[in-house]
């Protein structure tokens, strides 16, 4: 498919203490799911991963990142808005740095909210509090109907999720594509400068055994949020999750779960990624 091996950047965007958290609560770091879809869909692709909240870290340079097709940004559990943090700022001002030399990047959760917040645009937190799990009843807008980014997805459709806040207002320049109930902006294009950004709230990089392994870890948030009556219904519905991933033809438990092939094929759930590859990485839209 490629005509050339792609070079790919991913940004891991969550601070070293949640990572090391991660690794604690037996989560799944992001980045290694975007490399296990660059390896099954761009196997020779070169990657490379940064860690842009270590403030410890060198930071890459424009000059270094020109060298890349395209850049892939993670969720993280900083905020956004917090503009006295220099974890935060300096990845805002990066993001503003990359829409002027025109590298295309992709982003999930933390992705949509950089693309917007770097353009121009608002994040606040949702006054519908807590998305999680499995966001429900996306429904691709008019201009998403005809975006590349969302090109063989169903009309109506499902997607993993785990946030807190949301886009509030969209920059300049920027197509709002998919919308539900809870949030607004689910998908997003951003066209600043010389450089695209196409983004979602909502996860395709995460599958059920991952997303089950994140709801566990954040037990103790779910339950306080009034999600769940207990930590062990939690680790219960995590259970069913786990159960259905292994069984993925199991009609009781998608029922159960209220999932279907949206949730559970990799090839409509991960559809915007190969599209970001295909329309904005190896064949630049204009």
């Amino acid at each position: 498919m490629e005509k050339a091996p792609l070079n790919i950047g991913i940004f891991n965007c969550y601070p070293k203490e949640s990572r090391d958290n991660f690794d604690r609560s037996n989560v799944g770091h992001p980045h290694h799911m975007y490399r296990d879809f660059l390896s099954r869909y761009v196997p020779l692709a070169h990657v490379t991963v940064f860690f842009l909240a270590d403030l410890e870290r060198e930071f890459p340079s424009l000059a270094v990142l020109d060298r890349y097709d395209g850049i892939i940004w993670t969720g993280s559990d900083l905020t956004i808005y917090h503009t006295d943090d220099p974890r935060v700022t300096r990845q805002i001002d990066l993001m503003k740095s990359i829409y002027a030399a025109g590298i295309p990047c992709y982003g999930s959760c933390w992705g949509i909210q950089m693309a917007a917040v770097a353009a121009g645009g608002e994040v606040k937190k949702n006054p519908k509090g807590r998305e999680w799990g499995i966001a429900r009843g996306i429904r691709r807008a008019a201009p998403g109907k005809e975006s590349l980014l969302l090109k063989g997805k169903p009309d109506t459709y499902n997607g993993f999720i785990m946030h807190l806040d949301e886009v509030t207002r969209l920059p300049e320049g920027a197509t709002l594509l998919a919308v539900n109930d809870h949030t607004h902006v689910q998908a997003l294009e951003v066209r600043h400068g010389k450089g695209v950004f196409w983004a979602t709230q909502y996860h395709p990089e995460y599958n059920l055994f991952e997303m089950a392994r994140l709801i566990s870890a954040r037990a103790e948030a779910l339950v306080k949020e009034g999600f769940f009556t207990s930590i062990e219904a939690v680790r219960s519905y995590a259970d069913t999750m786990h159960a259905l991933y292994r069984t993925p033809g199991s009609g009781h438990l998608r029922r159960e779960l209220d999932v279907s092939d949206d949730i559970l094929d990799a090839e409509i759930r991960e559809q915007e990624l190969r599209n970001w590859i295909d329309y904005l990485v190896v064949t630049p839209t204009p």
